[in-house]
C-alpha cells in the first residue's frame, strides 16, 4: 500500500470505478457513501473500507465531516500509512423545476436546490479539504493531493440546471484558493467532465443528440477518470489546474 485516499460518494457510477480502481492500484481507499446499495458491497469486497457520510439538508454536515476526519486519522493511524489524497467526487444532478404559477412555491423550490447542490458541491469539499489538510501535510518529504470533479457546464452555464453549474464553479474557485494555500505539500486540482456514461433510461434519440455535442462523439465511460486521477497523482507539479475531459466540446460550434 502506497498511501490512504478518501473518495467521497463511491457507491455507483464513476465513483465506484475510481475507488476500485485506486484499490487495485495499490492505495488502501477510503470511500464515503450516502445510501447503502449494492455498490458498497462490492467495494468492501474489494477491501475499500466504507464509511456513511449523510450529507442530506436534515444532517449536521460538520459533525458528519469531524467524524470522518476522526475516522479517516485512526485509519492512518492502524494501518501506518499517510493520507495520500482526498477525492471529492459526491455529487448531486439535481435542475430547476418548471415556473410554478404561485412565486413563492418556485421560489422555495429553487431555494432548496441551490441549497442542496451547494451544500453537496462546494460546503462539503471545503469542510472536508480543512479537517483534512493536517493529515495531508503530516508525511514529510511526500506530496499529497487534493482532487475534485467539476463538470464542463461551468465554462458554459446550463439553462436546466443553473445552481448546480454554479455550485461547480465555486467548487473549481475553492480548488484555486486551496492550492495557493497548501503548497507545496499538497497539490490541488480538478477534473471536469462533459459526458461520460449514459443512464440505462436513456432514449437513444437523447444518446444520439449528445455524442453529436463533441468532437471524439463517443461514450468514454468512468476509466476516463481514473486514469485523470492517477496521472494527477504521478505529478510532482501540477496544481491549481482544471484538467477538462470534454471530447474536445469546447471546440464544437453550435
Amino acid at each position: 500500500m502506497t498511501g490512504m485516499v478518501l473518495i467521497t460518494g463511491a457507491a455507483q457510477r464513476v465513483g465506484l470505478h475510481c475507488a476500485l480502481g485506486l484499490q487495485q492500484a495499490g492505495y488502501q481507499v477510503i470511500a464515503t457513501y450516502r445510501q447503502p446499495k449494492a455498490g458498497v458491497e462490492q467495494l468492501r469486497q474489494a477491501g475499500v473500507i466504507c464509511l456513511a457520510l449523510d450529507i442530506e439538508p436534515n444532517s449536521d454536515l460538520a459533525l458528519q465531516v469531524a467524524e470522518i476526519a476522526a475516522a479517516v486519522r485512526n485509519l492512518c493511524q492502524q494501518y501506518e500509512l499517510p493520507l495520500r489524497a482526498v477525492i471529492h467526487n459526491a455529487s448531486s444532478w439535481a435542475g430547476e423545476a418548471e415556473s410554478d404559477s404561485d412565486l413563492l412555491t418556485q421560489l422555495r423550490a429553487d431555494a432548496a436546490v441551490f441549497d442542496e447542490m451547494f451544500r453537496i458541491h462546494t460546503k462539503l469539499p471545503y469542510l472536508l479539504s480543512r479537517a483534512l489538510a493536517p493529515l495531508l501535510t503530516a508525511a514529510q518529504g511526500q506530496l499529497a493531493d487534493i482532487i475534485a470533479i467539476s463538470d464542463f457546464a461551468v465554462n458554459t452555464g446550463s439553462c436546466n440546471h443553473m445552481a448546480y453549474a454554479a455550485s461547480k464553479a465555486a467548487l473549481e474557485n475553492l480548488v484555486l484558493s486551496l492550492a495557493r494555500q497548501l503548497a507545496p505539500q499538497v497539490k490541488v486540482n480538478a477534473i471536469a467532465p462533459a459526458l461520460l456514461m449514459f443512464n440505462d433510461d436513456d432514449s437513444a434519440e437523447y444518446r444520439a443528440f449528445t455524442l453529436k455535442k463533441s468532437l471524439m462523439e463517443i461514450e468514454p465511460g468512468p476509466a476516463e477518470v481514473l486514469q485523470s486521477i492517477l496521472y494527477l497523482l504521478q505529478s510532482r507539479y501540477i496544481t491549481g489546474r482544471v484538467l477538462a475531459l470534454d471530447g474536445g466540446r469546447h471546440l464544437k460550434l453550435p
